[in-house]
């Protein structure tokens, strides 16, 4: 490999956010662009398996080693252009997310400010469409400059050709064929932002639709995640996660109907988006439940989170998981699905 990198073996309990995981045979840190595609593009000539990682916030891996390669991306850099009311942010996928939100506040935007306090990195964040707090980040999507394997080729992708929905996206869908390299965003220049969410009006005593400075959304936010247990803190075991284990399910407006009055439900695309969180805690899982002889846990401040709280494999967590979901299906009739992938190992 012609490119530097950074070589050796790692494991991905050493590398994820949930810290469970087995060993890994390979495991490079491709710190440029051209690292990230050389070091793909020598693993599909050698046939070798190849997976390509983030942060490591937002995955399950198997307890059994991976007989492979991982490719961590991991190249930086931020540029910022103001276009006359619109704020053009280029970010490579290596850069922390936070750190985004937090430069983009800096350069007059507080369009990202709900956003904040999500782990993990740029790159991801068009993968999994992440969002919060009534906004998603394809919102401000420009366009995604990816590696395709198939083609062998950089792309420009447009937000229409990234196929966005809720929580996912096409490189999703097709989870192996693209490698996130830089994302464009198109940002308002205007140091305010609406806050829409009424968990988070609340918070800061306002009312749904106020407008407020992006500074302040921030801290609110970061405060609210903090109390659920959603922002990282290596002293604190309800972080040790991949933050919402289930996606808030979408269902039909007759099933919708069926649940009890107090199941918050709001209207999305394709039907009614229902509470996961309030559906988990309302079939017999409470916040600290765990199940006997596991090092898995449901986090002690938010249902929607299984946490590695003492040692726990890959097989406490998805026993927890599965646990959860047959309880939701036997009391409410409804599947949850799994927000984080899941490598090497299924439900």
């Amino acid at each position: 490999m012609s490119i530097p990198v950074e070589l050796g073996p790692g494991s991905f309990a050493e590398h994820t956010t949930l810290r469970v995981g087995g060993v890994v045979r390979t495991w490079i840190i491709a710190r440029t662009e051209d690292a990230c595609i050389e070091a793909v593009v020598e693993c599909d000539d050698l046939g070798d398996p190849v997976l390509v990682i983030g942060g490591g916030s937002n995955v399950v891996c198997s307890d059994e080693p991976f007989e492979g390669t991982v490719v961590q991306v991991a190249p930086t850099g931020v540029s910022t252009l103001d276009r006359g009311g619109h704020l053009r942010v280029v970010a490579a996928a290596g850069e922390e997310w936070d750190g985004l939100v937090v430069q983009s506040l800096a350069a007059g935007s507080a369009a990202l400010a709900p956003l904040s306090g999500i782990p993990g990195l740029v790159g991801a964040a068009p993968i999994q469409n992440i969002g919060a707090y009534g906004v998603e980040v394809s919102d401000f999507i420009e366009s995604v400059r990816v590696w395709d394997r198939d083609l062998r080729a950089v792309r420009e992708l447009s937000t229409q050709e990234c196929e966005f929905g809720y929580r996912t996206s096409m490189f999703k869908r097709i989870p192996d064929r693209f490698v996130v390299l830089e994302v464009v965003f198109d940002l308002p220049l205007d140091e305010t932002a609406c806050v829409n969410y009424p968990q988070l009006a609340q918070a800061l005593e306002v009312d749904v639709g106020r407008s407020l400075d992006g500074s302040r959304i921030r801290h609110a936010v970061l405060d609210l995640r903090r109390s659920k247990g959603m922002v990282l803190d290596d002293q604190d075991r309800d972080t040790w996660s991949v933050g919402s284990f289930f996606v808030n399910p979408v269902v039909s407006e007759e099933i919708a109907r069926s649940l009890p009055a107090a199941c918050p439900v709001f209207g999305a695309p394709g039907g009614m988006k229902v509470s996961a969180a309030w559906l988990i805690a309302n079939s017999g899982i409470e916040c600290g439940f765990r199940l006997p002889q596991s090092g898995a846990r449901v986090s002690t401040k938010h249902t929607l989170a299984i946490c590695n709280a003492n040692d726990a494999t890959c097989q406490d967590i998805l026993d927890m998981a599965r646990e959860i979901r047959s309880r939701v299906r036997a009391t409410f009739g409804i599947e949850l699905v799994p927000e984080p992938r899941l490598v090497g190992c299924r439900l």
